[in-house]
């Protein structure tokens, strides 16, 4: 694949906003159905986004965490499913600047800038908690690696180029193996049946005695050992996801209220889209959906800010101000998206339709990181100073 390589924030931005109107022609055929986007990440990998994070001093754009998130809110505006994809991608970006060698970042940041997608296998199913990874890393006499496991919840590894696996070594320390889609060993099962995100085909990746060379392998224990931005950059994107979800439901709806809906008789309205409670309605819509972009873009310079000067308390200030974020977020997305059945009246729920792939898709993706625990770390830290902890989800 050949890619185009961005110059910087105002290029990436502008082909963002061109392929999110792209990609929203078909948004809902393609959910409806449950075909698989292929070819319309093809067609991202090839606009160079997914190379815009790769540092300048290797040929990227490197660009604002504000710029990243940006992206993020206009694809999810179009298609969750589809900006949903390359969260993890960035995610794996970012390991590789801060644990990777001179080699490995410059041979990874190479395939990046080439179009090549990142997956992701990091979560499982049936541990004790979110942090009971059982996936096993096993040292071979030459030194090389054999990599032992099941993923669950494996968001973009069916499309994926290379597929980054959590693991742990013999000493328990956490790693990040990077896997050839295709190694031996390695088998993606698109068993994904949520009721929402239908089309990011999170299913399943089995690991059996997958070999691994030591050079795609990079400690991510390291992370979290001192000042990191590792878990605010992952819930950014989160949370930029959700506030899309949360603006193209709301964009849907003035449509369809405008164009389709009729107006209570009580009204006296000609329009529904002169009914007086109609209007209030959309009113206290706008102002959430408007409170998550503020919140959002605050974040996101936090993120920025801390980046250029990390220290704790700069760690600690975006982790907080990412949590606002995203805890607003998770109440304005599933807010606005049930409330497009609210506004537009009986025939919005016509499954023809597919308008409520809106609520499914926001229902689904903030179930991502409870908010009632980013809550809990939000007051901690505004009462009695205590930072946020460094375990990659804050």
């Amino acid at each position: 694949m050949t890619a185009k390589v961005l110059a910087d924030d105002v290029e990436a931005l502008t082909v963002a906003a061109a392929l999110a109107d792209e990609f929203r022609t078909g948004a809902a055929a393609r959910d409806a159905e449950r075909r698989l986007p292929r070819a319309e990440l093809d067609r991202l990998s090839a606009s160079g986004l997914l190379a815009v994070t790769v540092p300048a001093d290797h040929g990227g754009a490197d660009v604002r965490q504000e710029t990243l998130a940006e992206i993020f809110r206009l694809l999810a505006s179009a298609d969750a499913s589809l900006a949903q994809i390359p969260q993890n991608h960035f995610v794996y970006v970012n390991v590789i600047r801060r644990q990777g060698t001179a080699e490995q970042r410059e041979f990874f940041f190479g395939e990046i800038l080439a179009g090549r997608r990142f997956g992701n296998a990091q979560s499982e199913a049936g541990t004790k908690h979110v942090q009971d990874i059982r996936t096993r890393l096993a040292r071979q006499p030459d030194g090389s690696f054999t990599l032992t496991g099941v993923k669950h919840y494996s968001t973009g590894a069916l499309f994926a180029d290379w597929i980054p696996v959590l693991a742990r070594t013999e000493d328990d320390n956490l790693h990040v193996a990077y896997v050839p889609r295709d190694a031996p060993g390695l088998t993606v099962v698109d068993d994904w049946d949520g009721m929402g995100q239908r089309t990011t085909a999170s299913g399943t990746v089995r690991l059996e005695a997958v070999p691994v060379p030591a050079d795609r392998v990079l400690p991510h224990h390291l992370t979290f050992q001192g000042p990191q931005l590792h878990g605010a950059v992952a819930q950014l994107l989160h949370t930029a996801i959700d506030v899309g979800i949360a603006g193209g439901a709301l964009t849907e709806a003035a449509v369809f209220v405008r164009t389709k809906s009729r107006p209570w008789f009580e009204s006296g309205a000609e329009t529904a889209a002169d009914d007086p409670l109609l209007i209030q309605r959309f009113g206290e819509l706008a102002v959430q959906l408007r409170a998550s972009e503020a919140l959002l873009r605050e974040a996101a310079r936090a993120v920025d800010a801390a980046g250029a000067d990390l220290t704790d308390d700069s760690a600690a200030e975006a982790s907080i101000a990412v949590a606002v974020a995203k805890a607003h977020a998770t109440t304005a997305a599933v807010e606005v998206t049930g409330a497009l059945f609210e506004v537009a009246g009986t025939r919005s729920a016509l499954n023809s339709l597919n308008l409520h792939r809106h609520w499914r898709d926001a229902r689904t993706h903030t179930l991502h990181d409870p908010a009632r625990w980013k809550i809990q770390h939000i007051g901690r830290y505004v009462l009695n100073g205590t930072k946020p902890p460094r375990h990659g989800l804050l």
